[in-house]
């Protein structure tokens, strides 16, 4: 088999105060970034731009590490605090609060690409500032395939920076709100029909609880969420969809429709075991075994007979 290509990952790097109805955790691994690289790690060689203060547990990286996480680019800035997030969701999980914002470092983040990284034939841009994600583009050199991520905040106060991040990527992933916000439109297919004739050649809109549709102009796929009986915490789950995505097309070396379709799954499995603990608890005790195992259950969903 080939070797994987290697990816890319920008984004943020946290601290999370999390409280749901499982429980609560204090000042855990959170940002997009960790869990991005966490998930991606089981398929490919991953890259980590971000960061970080001196006060940063750095230990608590140590598994990325063992994986096989580069954290070459994650700077640590001496005497600086680390960005620190707390939320507490509501009893469906699919609401919550934020009780605090502080972005301490992540403030004045100016990512720098080590040269070493440059040359990354995958590129994951996460939900970072427009102008930031701009800025790394114009930083690499031609990557195969950049996918990008973004927030509501960013869709409504730099709306003309994020197209031209849109225009320039390949694989675009966004939540079923975001999509209604950028196109104005409500119904999924459309929006992401909408979105391709900015610049993408796939949009893949996340809908939570009821999976995901990946919208291609040669490909129309909707996978469905894993059924769990319970939540932990739905902290990053997105984020980690996107790292077994992105792992899984690197993994394969090639995005055509079964490589997408697979992908596509295999980040559903992902994001599955995220939410069955806090932060990347589960992520970080997890098995390439569980994940084909869970895979393999999903596609056992879907399958029906003929005739």
């Amino acid at each position: 088999m080939a070797k994987p290509l290697d990816i890319l990952v920008v984004g943020s790097t946290a601290l999370d105060s999390v409280e749901t109805g499982a429980g609560a955790v204090n000042e855990v691994l959170g940002g997009s970034a960790f869990y991005f690289s966490a998930a991606a790690s089981f398929f490919a060689p991953v890259g980590l731009v971000g960061v970080v203060g001196g006060d940063f547990p750095l230990e608590e990286l140590d598994f990325l590490e063992r994986r096989g996480v580069d954290l070459e680019g994650l700077e640590v800035v001496s005497g600086g605090k680390t960005f620190r997030w707390g939320g507490k969701y509501h009893a469906n999980m699919n609401d919550r609060d934020t009780l605090f914002t502080h972005l301490n470092v992540f403030e004045d983040f100016q990512p720098r690409i080590p040269e070493t990284r440059r040359n990354s034939r995958m590129l994951f841009l996460a939900n970072i500032q427009p102008r930031l994600q701009l800025d790394v583009l114009n930083q690499m050199r031609e990557p195969e395939v950049v996918v990008t991520d973004t927030m509501n905040l960013w869709i409504r106060t730099a709306p003309e920076e994020l197209r031209q991040v849109i225009a320039r990527t390949d694989i675009l992933i966004v939540n079923d709100e975001e999509s209604e916000m950028i196109t104005g439109l409500r119904n999924h297919l459309a929006a992401a029909r909408s979105l391709l004739r900015v610049g993408p050649g796939v949009v893949i809109v996340k809908k939570g609880e009821h999976g995901a549709l990946m919208v291609g102009r040669r490909v129309l796929f909707h996978a469905p969420a894993m059924p769990l009986e319970e939540v932990v915490d739905p902290t990053g789950a997105g984020d980690t969809f996107a790292g077994g995505f992105v792992g899984s097309l690197a993994l394969d070396g090639l995005s055509d429709e079964d490589s997408l379709r697979r992908a596509v799954v295999r980040g559903t499995a992902l994001a599955s075991f995220c939410v069955q603990d806090f932060s990347v608890s589960r992520l970080a005790r997890l098995t390439r075994g569980e994940i084909d195992g869970r895979v393999k259950a999903l596609r056992e969903l879907t399958e029906f007979g003929t005739g």
